[in-house]
């Protein structure tokens, strides 16, 4: 069900699930965790705006390349209610930045790895992150 408030359309968790391609269970998930934010109707209904579906698909996203819910939570923060493009090409670059940084240390580790040096010492050997 879709609501308005204001000139906003504003949108029920159903919605938000089937235009992000994730179960309802998902986006409360997304909510709990702060990537996503929902006003509340006098029915105690969750209604989201219109980037909640983005902001998902987003998240998903980010979540395949390994960042955290946490992170990802992070990472919109900054994001207004309803991101311009050059928002979104911001939270990209950062992205970007973050992945290759991780890539980076995944290789290393896996050279680590690959260097014959007794696991216990590679492990001690690396600063936790």
């Amino acid at each position: 069900m879709t609501v308005a408030t204001g000139t906003a359309r504003m949108f029920g968790v159903g919605e938000v699930a089937a235009d992000s391609g994730v179960a309802p269970s998902a986006v409360r998930f997304y909510e709990n965790h702060g990537v996503i934010n929902a006003v509340r109707t006098a029915g105690n209904q969750r209604r989201f705006d219109g980037s909640a579906a983005c902001r998902i698909q987003v998240a998903k996203l980010a979540q395949r390349a390994g960042l955290s819910v946490r992170e990802i939570a992070a990472l919109f923060a900054d994001l207004s209610a309803d991101p311009t493009p050059d928002e979104w090409a911001g939270v990209a670059n950062r992205l970007v930045t973050e992945v290759e940084e991780r890539v980076r240390n995944l290789k290393a580790q896996l050279a680590a790895l690959g260097s014959g040096t007794r696991l216990c010492e590679i492990g001690r050997d690396r600063p936790a992150r």
